[in-house]
């Protein structure tokens, strides 16, 4: 698949499409992906209240039709290590993350499944915010994996689909953190965990699960 393939329609939002493009540069160089489109010219502004949101179809002439809705930060900077509040980040690392991840896979004439999606979003989110911490140690990691995974609220109930797979994918995205932090932060063993965070991003959905859980 080329970037011919995909479409989109971006306008507006420079500050959100400047960080989204941030993003996408620091997950493509870890997960040593080539370039297949550039998110920005992606982005839509959502409307006022709607959260972040990545829209698909396949054309007729079987282009990928993608569009990114993303919220305005609203604050001029953000703190990652003492900001209580991570979600407007959060909102543009997963939105991107899905980007990243569709277009990888549309690429390589791969599915995907909404599950697989939330879940290497959601271990994106730590890989993104760790790495604006700097160095990171046990202590950083730990601090930064309860602000992500304990401390959430979800807006799709319990007992619903989409709440049901937020929480599952939530679930599975702390206990494998956990495991990285003891296999590899806590020893300093950052090169090892790069290694290892990509061959998790290239698996699919069957062995993502069972590594995380």
């Amino acid at each position: 698949m080329t970037e011919s393939l995909l479409r989109g329609n971006g306008a507006g939002l420079l500050r959100e499409r400047a960080l989204a493009t941030a993003i996408q540069g620091g997950l493509e160089r870890l997960y040593q992906l080539d370039r297949v489109a550039d998110v920005d010219a992606f982005v839509e502004p959502a409307a006022e209240g709607e959260r972040e949101a990545l829209r698909v179809r396949m054309a007729e002439d079987g282009a990928v039709e993608m569009s990114l809705r993303l919220p305005i930060l609203g604050r001029a900077e953000f703190d990652v290590g003492a900001d209580a509040d991570l979600d407007p980040l959060c909102q543009i690392i997963e939105g991107v993350s899905h980007f990243v991840y569709l277009a990888h896979r549309a690429r390589s004439d791969r599915g995907t499944t909404q599950l697989e999606l939330e879940l290497q979003a959601e271990v994106d989110k730590y890989v993104v915010i760790a790495a604006a911490l700097g160095r990171i140690d046990e202590k950083k990691s730990e601090t930064l994996r309860g602000r992500l995974y304990d401390e959430v609220s979800f807006t799709s109930a319990e007992g619903t689909e989409l709440g049901e797979r937020y929480r599952m994918a939530n679930r599975l995205a702390a206990r494998y953190v956990w495991r990285l932090e003891r296999a590899y932060v806590r020893r300093g063993r950052i090169p090892e965990l790069h290694r290892e965070l990509r061959r998790f991003y290239h698996l699919g959905q069957e062995d993502k699960l069972r590594l995380a859980a």
